[in-house]
């Protein structure tokens, strides 16, 4: 008898599958990266996710982000994400937070202290609160810097954030950080080494497209199963 994680379990193995059964996962922004990043983690089998975005369905977010579809204009991210999640897997543990995070609304938001968490935000101030907060608090977690303006996938990789180079984004928040905690921390990230194009000033709204972003979640997603596979004893085939 086969059933919808027949694959995983094949490709992973039985303990490996069952460590991300009971895993509970934290996706902070749910928007381009974070659609994708989500979207894996409920089709490999995770068990539980925690949702995090204040913001709601746009037109212009069509082109890039899944949960993004003209029937969920309007709604907020989040509850657009938790309806198509479960309709991927109608078993799956989702906790969708409609706030936007920020250092005063982090202990709340991530309360009940998941395994891992996925940072998919892509304004410097909320990801550097939530950074502070995740290091603080020792809860193992894995960052995407800037996915917008570039145009060629073969240059997105997963290094640790002290290795990121040309990227603005991890440039200001290396900065940032460096001043707050005295280092540069080190955890892995989801980054381009490709140059930003450059940004036309007639909108605030920077240019993307699916096949950087969707590549940038895919990836922040493969961090997390890793993580969490690694974490289950015995397995022989999990560790990818």
């Amino acid at each position: 008898m086969t059933d919808q994680f027949t694959r995983t379990r094949l490709l992973l193995g039985e303990e490996a599958f069952h460590a991300l059964q009971q895993a509970h996962v934290a996706i902070v922004g749910c928007g381009a990266v974070g659609s994708f990043a989500a979207e894996a983690l409920a089709r490999a089998g995770v068990g539980q996710l925690t949702l995090i975005d204040g913001d709601t369905v746009e037109e212009s977010n069509i082109n890039r982000q899944l949960f993004a579809v003209h029937s969920s204009l309007g709604q907020p991210k989040t509850e657009a994400a938790r309806q198509r999640l479960h309709d991927i897997n109608p078993n799956l543990n989702i906790s969708s937070n409609n706030f936007f995070l920020d250092d005063k609304t982090c202990a709340s938001l991530l309360e009940k202290r998941p395994d891992f968490v996925l940072d998919a935000i892509d304004t410097l101030a909320a990801k550097e609160a939530l950074i502070l907060y995740l290091l603080a608090e020792k809860i193992p977690f894995a960052a995407s810097m800037g996915a917008a303006l570039r145009t060629d996938p073969s240059h997105v990789q997963e290094v640790l954030f002290h290795q990121t180079k040309v990227c603005p984004l991890a440039a200001h928040l290396r900065k940032n950080l460096r001043k707050k905690l005295g280092k540069v921390p080190s955890f892995p990230v989801v980054y381009s080494d490709e140059p930003p194009k450059k940004a036309s000033f007639q909108s605030r709204q920077l240019g993307s497209l699916i096949t950087l972003t969707g590549v940038f979640g895919l990836r922040l997603a493969h961090i997390a199963l890793r993580f969490l596979t690694e974490q289950s004893e015995g397995d022989q085939n999990g560790h990818f």
